[in-house]
């Protein structure tokens, strides 16, 4: 099972907040939204995804 580091997410779940508007409240969304990516794309090979974020 992949697993994207704290820093790796945080830095997605940033950059996601960022493109939303930056809405208050919605910090679990975005975190939940980063780690998922992040998972995904380690487990499909794209182990750039995320990496210059």
């Amino acid at each position: 099972m992949a697993h994207p580091t704290e820093e790796q997410i945080r830095k997605r779940a940033f950059e996601l907040w960022e493109q939303a508007g930056k809405p208050e409240g919605r910090e679990d969304e975005f975190w939940q939204q980063a780690q998922g990516e992040l998972q995904s794309a380690e487990e499909s090979g794209d182990s750039n995804k995320g990496a210059d974020i």
